[in-house]
């Protein structure tokens, strides 16, 4: 990777919250409401990329994809011991600050079970990763300490690599496949966008903080900016699928 010599090029310092640790920005009880309710809808979201990477295992069609799978699985509820143990820490009950975001979460899961071993990779690879950018986005906005908590759980697991190599491995075997992953991923897009949307929204604390009321909030433009950020790497995902976006 090379480097700019333009110092404009390089990130802008923190300013505001995100300037501050968690002592001191969670003197704002409204700032702090929002945190928990982003760990919360954060730690529920890798127990239940947990259950589903198990349960996808099942599909696997080699003993290898099998076991590759089953590491990721791990990997997962160990972001979500990160998750739990941090609510802990700060005097939140973890079952609690998970729980309004079940049912969000569950029915997205329901309205996307894949049909086979394919479309669970798709779905795991092109599902999670526009909700991992969501969170990016609003991690930039918390204070330090939350800030790393929550870039290091959206750390990826592995999966990203293996579902590329497989998805396209099995289009260049069968390329009417990539016809119908391309169909299955663009539908994904739209759910996860729209449960992305409904997390927020559904939570006074979280939809303020976002839109400038707590914290340094998107206005919004910046709104508007956000998912086209996330759309445009949708896109350049589904290119190193192999599909068309």
């Amino acid at each position: 990777m090379t480097t700019s010599d333009n110092t404009s090029d390089a990130p802008a310092e923190p300013t505001g919250v995100a300037a501050q640790d968690w002592a001191k920005a969670s003197a704002d009880p409204q700032y702090r409401a929002a945190v928990v309710d982003l760990l919360g809808a954060l730690a529920y979201g890798e127990l239940a990329a947990f259950e589903r990477l198990a349960e996808d295992a099942k599909l696997a069609p080699t003993l290898a994809d099998k076991a590759e799978l089953a590491k990721m699985a791990s990997a997962e509820f160990h972001h979500f011991e990160r998750l739990r143990d941090r609510l802990t820490e700060i005097g939140e009950e973890p079952t609690h600050a998970m729980e309004p975001f079940v049912a969000a979460l569950d029915g997205f899961h329901k309205q996307t079970a894949p049909s086979d071993w394919l479309e669970g990779l798709v779905k795991a690879y092109v599902g999670d990763s526009i909700a991992s950018d969501f969170y990016r986005e609003v991690a930039a906005r918390l204070d330090a300490d939350s800030r790393e908590l929550v870039l290091a759980v959206l750390d990826d697991t592995g999966h990203a690599g293996f579902a590329v190599e497989k998805v396209r491995a099995a289009i260049d075997a069968d390329p009417r496949v990539g016809g119908r992953l391309a169909l299955w991923a663009r539908r994904l897009m739209g759910e996860a966008l729209s449960q992305s949307q409904r997390v927020v929204a559904d939570r006074d604390a979280l939809s303020t903080m976002l839109v400038g009321g707590v914290a340094d909030g998107f206005d919004l433009a910046e709104v508007g900016r956000m998912f086209s950020r996330i759309t445009e790497a949708h896109t350049k995902r589904m290119a190193a699928l192999g599909l068309a976006a």
